[in-house]
């Protein structure tokens, strides 16, 4: 697959390279790699890995790709890949502007790749490491077949953003395969009844009863975080499965391939804006200052336009990153930043301040090291930047049936890019207990932000999970403000109210009360059993486990409800 560079482009990249490393840009080495629309389209669905395992995703993707390209609805100029060496592709039959452009906008992402912390622990060698994959998962498919491969791929593909970005960065105690019920010896120990040796006429005096009573209550709390683990909330669901799922050996390997290659492209999710940004502010000083001869500056500006320009109701990270770092360098350099500026009222005297400090190069270079795309968003956009740019938050009104400018508040604007940004836009799901209810079942927790989910993605979700976890799988959330949980047993879908509910129902199945159930079952069917009195959930388990003869209970049937007297 490899071409060899033709001389004009071998030389436009041994310019480019040195103006690079003139300005400081700091990269591994670059492999250039000319392919034609087919080949580029090849590997562009593989998401820039040739060696990547097979999969039909991939092929569906390069279909899409293919005919896309073939309609004239899209054309490939760039593809680079975060690899020590760093491997990028051009597309054959580009014109030799188009080709400098993405050779000076290569530089700018493998500088970022390199540097910016948010990448310090993605594994630099993927390119090897993604043929060891394909060669493991192509062996199973020849052992296993591949329907049976590629099925179970698909469900640990539907959950691999299930994962913690930031866990990389922490440095965790506990061990991999050892199991949270099994507590130290010394431990188990330690959590027994503690009395002090005397007499027996002073064992009410020594050992009184308040603290035998004390020390019961510890015990039975301790005994209870036994019976629920982890004894954390953990965000790594992908981790957990692989360490407690009762997965064969196999499927192990499978998801713990899927989680690997999740983490690596992690990193370029959280830092999409930055990282365009960047790549377009050095393609762009690099070509309008150095390499552009006259004859492509028309040219150039078309496809640079191109490349930057906004449609309606998106967000271009290029635009909106290649913007913001040029305000940082253009703030640094004058000197508007700070306390003397910001507690400055003079709109004149703000207008023409200038501190003549030449700090924005330094300080952008700082920047790409430091921040991903939520804190860079949040540390230096403000209100002069947002009103330049023409930003504002706009919503669906109903009663024109238009999307319309809801409010220009570059607060408001600010806030709801950034929720947009959090956790890739995604919901925060956690594992808060792999026994609940002491069944081996999983809870899983919503975080919830204000947005609900969506519920027949949630479900298929879980359906999913449970074929990995092979017990019932339950997600605690909300709707409505309300505290609901779906759950998934292995039929269908269900969504109850909340887990006292669920408790409720268990208790009604209990025999004792089954004579009654059985005589109101004869008269209508009976979907649903509330108790009206008492008000508390306690209160109404207890009667539940002795209900009284004269107790009323309120009879969902259908669309009518009624009363049952038992």
């Amino acid at each position: 697959m490899r071409h060899i560079l033709p001389p004009e482009l071998h030389k436009a990249h041994q310019e480019i390279r040195e103006i690079a490393r003139g300005y400081g840009l700091d990269t591994f080495d670059i492999i250039f790699e000319l392919l034609d629309y087919n080949e580029i389209n090849e590997v562009a669905a593989l998401g820039g890995y040739p060696t990547r395992y097979p999969h039909w995703r991939f092929g569906m993707e390069y279909d899409y790709l293919n005919k896309t390209y073939t309609y004239g609805l899209q054309k490939i100029y760039e593809l680079v890949i975060n690899n020590d060496p760093c491997y990028a592709y051009l597309q054959k039959g580009n014109a030799i502007v188009d080709q400098k452009l993405v050779m000076a906008h290569v530089y700018g992402h493998c500088d970022f790749f390199k540097n910016n912390m948010w990448f310090a622990r993605t594994n630099r060698k993927m390119l090897d490491e993604m043929a060891n994959h394909a060669t493991r998962i192509r062996d199973l498919q020849d052992s296993l077949g591949v329907e049976i491969v590629e099925n179970f791929i698909d469900q640990c593909l539907s959950i691999d953003n299930l994962i913690d970005q930031y866990s990389v960065f922490q440095k965790t105690s506990q061990n991999k395969g050892e199991s949270l019920l099994e507590e130290p010896e010394d431990q188990e120990r330690s959590v027994g009844l503690k009395r002090f040796q005397n007499n027996d006429y002073l064992e009410n005096f020594v050992n009184p009863r308040s603290f035998i009573e004390e020390q019961e209550k510890r015990l039975k709390e301790n005994q209870e975080k036994l019976n629920k683990f982890p004894i954390k909330s953990e965000r790594d669901i992908l981790a957990f499965l692989i360490n407690y799922a009762p997965l064969q050996r196999w499927q192990q390997e499978i998801l713990s391939i899927v989680r690997e290659e999740a983490y690596y492209f992690a990193p370029q999710a959280a830092t999409k804006i930055m990282n365009e940004g960047w790549a377009s502010y050095w393609h762009s000083t690099i070509m309008t200052q150095h390499v552009l001869k006259d004859s492509e500056v028309i040219d150039y500006a078309d496809h640079h336009s191109g490349t930057v320009s906004t449609q309606p109701g998106q967000l271009n990270p290029y635009k909106m990153g290649l913007e913001l770092f040029r305000d940082i360098e253009d703030r640094w350099n004058t000197g508007r930043f700070g306390k003397e500026y910001d507690e400055c009222e003079s709109v004149n005297e703000k207008a023409k301040w200038d501190k003549k400090l030449g700090l924005g190069r330094q300080k952008i270079f700082e920047v790409r090291k430091l921040h991903n795309d939520v804190t860079f968003l949040d540390s230096f956009m403000n209100e002069e930047f947002c009103v330049r740019q023409k930003l504002f938050t706009y919503g669906f009104n109903r009663r024109t049936g238009q999307y319309e400018i809801v409010d220009r508040d570059w607060r408001k604007v600010k806030n709801q890019l950034l929720f947009s940004l959090s956790n890739f836009g995604q919901p925060i799901i956690l594992v808060e207990n792999g026994n609940y209810q002491n069944r081996g079942e999983l809870l899983l927790v919503h975080q919830h932000e204000g947005l609900d989910l969506e519920y027949d993605k949630a479900g298929e979700t879980l359906r999913n999970i449970f074929s990995i976890w092979q017990r019932p799988v339950h997600l605690m959330t909300k709707y409505n403000s309300q505290n609901k949980i779906i759950s998934f047993e292995g039929k269908e879908v269900t969504k109850h109210l909340n887990n006292s509910q669920r408790q409720i129902q268990t208790l009604i199945r209990h025999k004792t009360i089954q004579p009654y159930l059985r005589k109101i079952k004869q008269r209508r069917p009976i979907y649903n059993i509330t108790i009206q009195h008492p008000n508390s959930t306690r209160q109404k388990l207890q009667h539940l486990r002795n209900p009284r003869p004269s107790q009323n209970l309120h009879i969902v049937t259908g669309k009518q409800i009624g009363r049952a007297h038992v």
